[in-house]
């Protein structure tokens, strides 16, 4: 295990609220908890402060590593000393958002009023009700306000929600290979993953968990669909081309090509890792997330009231959120007169471009970062 150029060793917090959320949808949680890591060190005038937001399938276990892991947090190589979010310099916070499955409360935690697992019975969560557990959160740790917020795909959105609902708590906002609303493609995509899962002979209404089972196979077939639009033709083709798994076609329906063997490889792993019924959650507050609609008339009002600066940037071979939809959220900030830079990367990497090493992308995200650190 490699540990230099990390921050090393991390151990996982947890903060319980015991007062009541209420959730857009009108719902309630009496108490829930909050599993966040947190790195670098709270400077004295509490101004460096960065919060990272995850994706649809990530936790809050972005950097260093975990006690007997081999690998490190989903992103380290943006995330540690000397890395463009330097943990020198910042403060950073990171968390499992409400819902998730790896720690936080959400549909694996036990109902306190049924003392069953909350299953499908867990309600349905927005960005914007991320966003105010995530302020909660801000005010636990004496964080009077965000330097930075940093997000890649379901986690720029929220970057951006950021700026809308509490404009000024935030003074920098890093939006990576997002989009202003999903597209009807986009709902459709999300929308076959989770029939494939509902459609598992072991889903049980959503209560698989009290059957002592899961729907490991509509949920690895959810994952096989969503990684093909993470990846891009060209990343496929580079890596796997039609390469055959054997020496020749078999004839059968067995596995014969390289991409379908790495394909049923990513699915069989992730169930290992994470939940259906948050699968179903996340790819909901994908599917509701449009605060154009949301806000209305407030929305342009909303951002003018905010002093943030804004980096936007997007991959050219993303066709999960392309560079369109990127640019959709910098004519929002510019009809809002708002400090705006937009970088659009070549990459052949995908929708998963933002996690991945390229010297132009990290070049931008260290100079943007490092001028708001000269700045603070």
């Amino acid at each position: 295990m490699n540990k230099e150029n990390t921050i090393g060793l991390v151990t996982p917090e947890v903060m319980t609220v015991q007062e009541k959320l209420i959730l857009e949808s009108g719902k309630t949680l009496d108490s829930f908890d909050i599993t966040f890591e947190v790195y670098g060190k709270l400077n004295k005038d509490k101004s460096n402060a960065v919060l990272i937001c995850h994706a649809l399938s990530g936790n809050h276990h972005v950097a260093g590593y975990h006690d007997g892991d081999e690998k490190p947090g989903w992103w380290d190589n943006m995330i540690g000393p000397n890395k463009p979010i330097n943990t020198e310099k910042f403060f950073v916070v990171s968390l499992n958002n409400l819902g998730g499955c790896h720690g936080s409360t959400g549909p694996t935690s036990m109902d306190p009023k049924t003392k069953k697992y909350f299953g499908s019975n867990f309600p349905i969560v927005t960005v914007g009700d991320w966003v105010n557990v995530q302020k909660i959160l801000m005010d636990h740790l004496k964080i009077p306000y965000w330097q930075i917020i940093v997000g890649g795909s379901l986690g720029g959105m929220q970057s951006f929600q950021w700026a809308i609902q509490y404009p000024s708590l935030i003074k920098n906002s890093i939006i990576i290979a997002a989009a202003p609303r999903l597209t009807a493609q986009n709902i459709a995509f999300n929308e076959v993953a989770r029939q494939a899962i509902m459609k598992d002979p072991n889903w049980h209404g959503g209560n698989y968990l009290e059957k002592n089972t899961s729907p490991e196979q509509g949920l690895a077939l959810a994952r096989m669909l969503g990684h093909i639009t993470y990846l891009s033709d060209e990343s496929m083709g580079e890596k796997f081309g039609r390469d055959l798994k054997k020496s020749k076609l078999g004839f059968d329906f067995d596995v014969e090509f390289q991409i379908e063997s790495y394909l049923r490889y990513q699915g069989e792993k992730f169930v290992s890792s994470f939940d259906a019924n948050t699968y179903l959650l996340m790819t909901k507050a994908l599917d509701y997330y449009d605060p154009l609609k949301d806000f209305g008339e407030k929305f342009y009002e909303r951002l003018r009231e905010t002093d943030c600066k804004f980096l936007v940037v997007s991959f050219t071979s993303d066709w999960r959120f392309p560079p369109v939809r990127s640019r959709e959220i910098v004519k929002m900030l510019l009809h809002s007169e708002k400090n705006v830079s937009y970088s659009e990367i070549i990459s052949g990497g995908g929708h998963d471009a933002f996690l991945m090493e390229n010297k132009d992308y990290f070049q931008i995200m260290r100079f943007f970062i490092d001028e708001v650190h000269n700045s603070v």
